[in-house]
């Protein structure tokens, strides 16, 4: 496995910057190019008098959408530096459908974390939605953070087959890694999994030890998180959406909670 083509979500909130140093440096890392992605769907306009009115709002607005993608555009190329090889998308269309349908010619999908409180409006994919139909590995990383050492890595067990693709995904992070937790967690957690899969890393050549976690299971993503930053761990791998989207929005889960208040960067597969 290998890291050549990274795309990274972009839009005007506060965090923007810091998530394209974090995505230039791990382009860098793995001398991948990094394209920037940017969408927004134009509101509607509402009523009007005519035809000559609809245009001439529409024109405004289509100005307004060229204006960000100007400012958002130069944050990016800002942030890369000139050592990573880089690209430039953008789009009149909803975020989530444009980045699903550009990350078709990407190893790996950067994204921020879910958050009500980044007041990043239209223009910011929602990484559930992107996990849901990506079909590709997607980095979430929380708010503020510009850089992603991976050195101690906490991959969370399920035998299921989105953690098996997270996996995979994760093993060009795992040969720099210098400590390697794969956690089951959960009373009906497998513990045999996670030895296996602790075997399959270490023949990757990673430093790796297996960790059952005794916990219930509406406390699951608490406590991986806990053993990550009791580990000093910066990455969490995982499989995205065992169950469907909906009945994690109704009922809770733990894809739904680590997108939610994750402090640590989460590489994810669906």
């Amino acid at each position: 496995m290998s890291i050549a083509s990274i795309m990274v979500s972009l839009d005007l909130g506060p965090s923007a910057a810091s998530r394209v140093r974090l995505a230039a440096d791990l382009a860098g890392r793995f001398e991948a190019t990094l394209t920037g992605v940017a969408a927004r769907r134009i509101p509607g306009l509402g009523p009007v008098e005519d035809v000559k009115s609809a245009q001439a709002a529409y024109d405004k607005e289509r100005s307004k959408l060229a204006a960000e993608f100007e400012r958002i555009k130069e944050v990016f190329t800002r942030n890369v530096g000139p050592e990573v090889r880089m690209g430039w998308r953008e789009a009149e269309g909803g975020a989530e459908a444009f980045l699903i349908q550009q990350a078709r010619g990407a190893d790996l999908a950067i994204l921020g974390r879910s958050s009500s409180e980044e007041g990043r409006g239209a223009m910011a994919a929602d990484p559930g939605a992107v996990l849901m139909e990506v079909g590709r590995p997607v980095l979430v990383v929380p708010p503020d953070l510009d850089h992603l050492k991976a050195a101690r890595i906490v991959i969370a067990w399920k035998d299921a087959p989105e953690a098996r693709r997270a996996v995979t995904a994760a093993l060009p992070f795992v040969a720099h890694a210098d400590q390697v937790y794969v956690v089951s967690a959960g009373a009906d957690a497998p513990f045999e999994g996670a030895e296996e899969v602790s075997e399959f890393l270490a023949r990757h050549g990673a430093h790796v030890t297996p960790h059952f976690l005794d916990v219930r299971a509406g406390k699951i993503a608490d406590e991986i998180q806990r053993f990550a930053s009791y580990q000093d761990a910066d990455l969490v791998v995982m499989g995205g959406y065992g169950h469907s989207r909906l009945r994690e929005w109704l009922f809770g889960g733990v894809t739904r909670d680590i997108l939610r208040v994750s402090p640590l960067c989460c590489l994810m597969s669906h």
